[in-house]
């Protein structure tokens, strides 16, 4: 294997291009699912809440963004039908995050998606490429929070990927 690199390459910009794909295909295969308005925020809250209701704190804390950011992504779930907030029992200063029947159902949609996109990316690459782009993707990852999240993920040719 070659030492490591010196030369300038433009990984952030083709990570921001990748990234920008991805979501424009999300988009677009939601869409046509019935599940138009995709936004980035979408895929990790929904997926979070599918497993269980969340405080508005907590599911910042999860998404890695403030409360008031993540009472955003509430709202904007709730405005388009796929979640609704209501006032913890226990404590009233608390507001809970639930998915509604769409929002479950969207969270599956998205589940789906994500897993056609995933495989249609391993099919474009061997088990090496793949190997190698996991890597450096994780080289990438420039804080202790984040390296702990993508540790949880599992890399190419495990059970679980």
């Amino acid at each position: 294997m070659p030492g490591p690199s010196t030369a300038p390459y433009p990984l952030g910009d083709l990570l921001a291009l990748a990234r920008q794909s991805w979501v424009g295909e999300m988009e677009r295969r939601l869409a046509a699912r019935g599940h138009p308005g995709y936004r980035r925020s979408d895929a990790g809250a929904v997926r979070m809440l599918y497993e269980s209701p969340l405080a508005i704190g907590e599911l910042g804390n999860r998404l890695g963004v403030t409360r008031q950011a993540a009472r955003k992504v509430a709202d904007a779930l709730q405005r388009r039908g796929y979640a609704v907030t209501v006032r913890d029992e226990r404590d009233s200063r608390q507001l809970n995050v639930t998915l509604t029947t769409e929002g479950e159902e969207y969270a599956r949609t998205i589940v789906l998606v994500i897993r056609e996109l995933n495989r249609e990316v391993a099919r474009r690459v061997d088990l090496a490429q793949l190997a190698a782009a996991d890597s450096v993707l994780r080289a990438a990852l420039f804080d202790e929070s984040t390296r702990r999240r993508a540790d949880r993920l599992p890399r190419p040719g495990s059970a679980g990927s």
